[in-house]
């Protein structure tokens, strides 16, 4: 597993070629001892994916890779590879994937899941609703993905295990970086009530900000419902929704007020075929997790 471990850190290749290296040599071993003029005819690699490979290969030695595996494990941090039985099936049905996942605490099950995102600076009335969706659905059995930020994330997420129910964040840094840093105490509480810290980023990764657009993806490849609760007419959240309906997950947006800039974006959704969810019923019985639907 430490080569699986050393291929996911190469950030020349793509998480589809990586998983085609495996496939085609078998495991993260091979790909570790190929021979550096192999490497030159590997024809589905362009240039620098090649040069990155060469490059990763002289940089750690297995004595480095193996210090630096163990070390993650004894920090709680697990490492679930695309092939393992552990990955999200939801997520391995994506069009790109994540080659690999770190988690601190658990990944998320076969469990209904519903992605809550929207504006860090949202309104009182984002807030409100964001916490009144939470809370239904996490009462309902519905696990809460998103991704920790402040406003409508955190709020979704704490709300959630207020509720009594679980909730699961993709970071754009590494799992072992929290942030934003005030959500440290949501952060701790979210695995100790059984959810789960989740990143593609190896541990150590600072939450840059080109990482969070490629996060937003994973937020909606673990839901199967995503429900949009503020955003401004261009936004990370629409980022998301665009991800989902890609994934072909089931978008959702609480209507807004005309002419109010955060509920641009939800207008706009629901003006492109987005469900208005204006109560969290509506939710429950559109992904029919009630028993029932209404016509």
């Amino acid at each position: 597993m430490i080569y699986e471990y050393w291929l996911a850190g190469i950030k020349e290749i793509t998480d589809l070629k990586k998983q085609k290296l495996r496939e085609v040599y078998g495991s993260g071993k091979a790909i570790y001892y190929i021979e550096e003029t192999e490497i030159t005819g590997i024809e589905f690699l362009i240039e620098e994916e090649k040069e990155g490979l060469k490059k990763a290969r002289k940089e750690k030695t297995k004595e480095q890779l193996k210090e630096e595996f163990y070390k993650m494990q004894e920090h709680g941090i697990e490492f679930i590879p695309f092939f393992s039985k552990e990955y999200p099936p939801g997520l391995a049905e994506i069009p790109d994937p994540p080659f690999a996942l770190f988690v601190k605490g658990t990944c998320p099950g076969d469990k209904k899941k519903a992605a809550i995102v929207g504006a860090r600076g949202c309104s009182g009335y984002g807030e409100h609703y964001t916490r009144e969706f939470a809370e239904v659905l996490a009462a309902a059995g519905v696990d809460i993905i998103s991704g920790m930020a402040k406003g409508i994330d955190g709020t979704g997420q704490r709300a959630a295990l207020n509720a009594g129910g679980k909730s699961y964040a993709v970071l754009g840094s590494g799992v072992d970086v929290c942030y934003p840093r005030d959500h440290i105490g949501l952060y701790m509480d979210i695995i100790e009530h059984g959810g789960g810290i989740l990143s593609e980023f190896p541990p150590g990764t600072p939450p840059l900000a080109m990482n969070f657009p490629m996060r937003n993806r994973i937020i909606s490849g673990l839901s199967q419902a995503v429900l949009v609760v503020e955003a401004k007419e261009k936004s990370g959240s629409l980022i998301t929704a665009d991800a989902a309906l890609e994934q072909g997950r089931t978008v959702f947006a609480l209507p807004g007020r005309a002419g109010d800039l955060l509920s641009e974006g939800c207008n706009r959704l629901i003006y492109q075929g987005a469900i208005p969810a204006w109560k969290p019923e509506i939710i429950l019985e559109e992904m029919e997790w009630t028993g029932k639907k209404e016509i």
